[in-house]
């Protein structure tokens, strides 16, 4: 595959049905075996596309991972910590890439426009919480993350193991590197 020229920026309304493809193909590529076969089977682009418009049009912060010849590639949506934060001030909801593209740098660039974002609104930390069995936990911790939390929710009725990962200071390990050379 050749190198991607990706670019992240906030979604717009007309980003909804590519994120709702993004985010449908995401699940049944990473939970297949994971959860039950019928959830992952009813998801609907018609619903998602209208649950990321509304989201979009509601002052949601949503970014768009977009590569200048495959288009939209990956999402994130952000804001302020929910359920206490676990004390943290950010909380990224969701990070997905299209499985055709995960490896090619698309996740730590929306991690990265996440970072820059809370900053930009004065937040100085962030958790994400991320299913036990998601392969994504390794990569939190590859960029840093550390397991803050554990807790149990349901999904459709399922009890739901999941990990928070959590980011005292806003930089990828790969960032801080950076920073510090």
């Amino acid at each position: 595959m050749n190198d991607l020229a990706l670019s992240v920026r906030t979604a717009r309304p007309d980003d909804a049905a590519d994120l709702a493809r993004i985010y449908i193909e995401s699940w049944q590529d990473t939970y297949a075996g994971v959860i039950s076969h019928a959830l992952l089977a009813a998801m609907s682009r018609k619903s998602h596309t209208a649950r990321w418009q509304t989201t979009i049009k509601g002052g949601g912060t949503v970014l768009v991972a977009e590569d200048a010849h495959y288009g939209p590639i990956g999402l994130c949506s952000l804001g302020a910590a929910r359920d206490g934060g676990a004390g943290f001030e950010g909380e990224i909801y969701t990070l997905y890439v299209d499985p055709s593209f995960i490896g090619r740098g698309t996740g730590r660039a929306l991690l990265g426009g996440a970072f820059d974002a809370f900053k930009e609104r004065k937040l100085r930390s962030c958790l994400i919480w991320a299913h036990s069995r998601n392969n994504a936990c390794f990569f939190y911790e590859a960029m840093g993350g550390v397991r803050v939390a554990t807790r149990t929710t349901r999904l459709m009725g399922e009890l739901t193991p999941e990990i928070g990962f959590g980011w005292k200071k806003l930089a990828t390990k790969k960032q801080t590197r950076t920073i510090q050379s």
